[in-house]
């Protein structure tokens, strides 16, 4: 069970005519009485419950050193990919908010400078869910009681900066107060995981799992895959010179990754397109990438057979899969080729999932072995495409509103388009996908609002009584996440021998 929130900061100077922060006990419910009541009911029953974080970007080295946080910058602001996409939009230069720049050209490096410029631009964050995780954020962990602003900069700055200092604000230490059951990182198929052993060896109780992410090794065609095959190779401990070695390697892998508490997979594509591959071809694309010949066509095919490759893996180790398709990433190149990655440049394209997953879904989507979990950013696939897919086959769950639709409307939208075709069980649960440690529980308490608030209409308007609405309560705030990310279940530790099949 989450512990009780910090106690509130030491009274501080309010600046004259500063607006009061607070936080209505009704936010995001239904203004119509019957819902609104209802939404209550369900609420309170979930509200403690503990967080589920089956799919998060969080680095696992903040919990491994456990060292204090610096400063209120560069934990709320720079490494937020959402604040600065959108003070971007405004025409504020990254350098001006202390992204760090690839061709070295200086950037700003005061924090209290970037985080006055963040404040003086709050306003653009009202009516956003950024807004509400920042809001929640600033007053249920930080004890802030005025509204963010131009004014309010420096004395807010000054009071999370002092709480910083507590041992209370130790990442373990808010682990722990967040209520955090269990935390998955995501990590490249070459990581050394370093930061997950140190972590199981510390004897801390804290619970936190890798989730074994192979992207970089299916893009052949990139002039990153060289590096990516190396680290591969590092970790597997031999030279990976065929497709079968590959294979090996990759199943190797997920052995360790399952050894260290993974239950799951992750992979990321612009289109969720699969095709078996027969052995000829597969040798030849792989070979074709070891020259440094592979096209972008020979990746893309590479990649479609890759996936039921890995659904086949699954249903031997038992990890379950997720997939989260329809981004273009670093849609911006002049971004990209200054900055990096993750600046807020990654756009959603249209995509279609009932031809794409054909052939993945009829060789092992009815194995009970597996559980697909599909994402999209694509919202007219809800009712279309996905919910039927999950309301027929018994490997497929829907994951939660992703990226962009992680948001009030968003949550509204998902449960009224999929529900009725896909049920609530056939969903899975909530996962807050972020990097921003400090904005879990915000965004797990919005999730768990909206849900209550959705099946308080369905008791409004009777179809459902409230004691059902609160065992779906409980089931969307916490069970369907846990069982079906497996974490009730004991990890695969072992390699499996490779079907011939393959």
């Amino acid at each position: 069970m989450p512990s009780a929130p910090v106690a509130a900061a030491p009274a501080v100077h309010t600046p004259v005519h500063a607006d009061s922060l607070t936080l209505h006990p009704d936010r995001f419910f239904d203004p119509d009485p019957a819902i609104r009541r209802a939404a209550r009911a369900v609420y309170d029953e979930t509200r403690a419950l503990p967080l589920i974080c089956p799919h998060g970007h969080v680095d696992p080295w903040l919990l491994a050193n456990n060292a204090p946080f610096s400063e209120p910058t560069a934990l709320l602001i720079t490494p937020d990919h959402y604040i600065v996409r959108m003070l971007y939009s405004q025409g504020i230069s990254m350098e001006s908010l202390g992204i760090p720049t690839r061709d070295g050209v200086p950037v700003e490096t005061d924090p209290r400078k970037i985080w006055q410029r963040f404040a003086e631009h709050f306003h653009l964050f009202r009516g956003t869910p950024t807004g509400v995780w920042f809001d929640h954020e600033l007053h249920e962990l930080f004890g802030v009681r005025v509204k963010l602003s131009g004014a309010t900069a420096s004395v807010i700055y000054d009071q999370i900066a002092e709480r910083l200092t507590s041992p209370e604000f130790l990442p373990r230490a808010l682990f722990e107060q967040f209520g955090i059951e269990v935390l998955a990182t995501t990590d490249a198929a070459g990581d050394t995981l370093e930061a997950h052993q140190l972590l199981r060896a510390s004897g801390w109780s804290g619970r936190v799992v890798p989730t074994f992410r192979p992207d970089a090794v299916f893009r052949l065609a990139s002039p990153l895959w060289r590096s990516a095959l190396a680290d591969l190779e590092a970790r597997y401990g031999s030279p990976i010179t065929s497709y079968a070695s590959f294979i090996d390697a990759l199943v190797s892998r997920r052995a360790f990754f399952a050894s260290l508490g993974a239950t799951a997979t992750d992979h990321a594509v612009v289109v969720p397109y699969t095709r078996r591959l027969d052995q000829p071809s597969r040798d030849r694309l792989f070979s074709a990438a070891l020259e440094g010949t592979a096209t972008a066509d020979d990746q893309h095919a590479f990649e479609a057979h890759m996936l039921i490759e890995m659904a086949c893996m699954s249903t031997e180790d038992g990890l379950v899969m997720q997939l989260h398709p329809g981004s273009l990433r670093d849609h911006h190149a002049r971004v990209f080729d200054r900055f990096g990655t993750d600046k807020g440049a990654d756009i959603p394209v249209v995509t279609e999932y009932t031809r794409n997953l054909h052939a993945l879904l009829n060789e092992v989507g009815h194995d009970p072995r597996l559980t697909l979990i599909l994402f999209t950013l694509d919202e007219s696939a809800y009712a279309r495409e996905l919910a039927p897919l999950a309301g027929h086959y018994p490997a497929v769950r829907l994951g939660p509103p992703w990226w962009f639709h992680d948001s009030i409307e968003g949550m509204r939208r998902f449960r009224e388009q999929t529900t009725e075709t896909a049920g609530l069980y056939n969903t899975a649960g909530f996962n807050d996908d972020t990097r921003a440690f400090c904005s879990i529980p915000a965004r797990h308490d919005l999730s768990r609002r909206m849900d209550a608030n959705f099946l308080g209409g369905l008791v409004a308007r009777h179809i459902i009584d409230l004691n059902d609405a609160q065992v779906l309560g409980h089931a969307l705030a916490y069970d369907l996440a846990r069982r079906t990310y497996r974490f009730d279940a004991p990890s695969a530790a072992s390699p499996h021998t490779l079907r011939e099949a393959r």
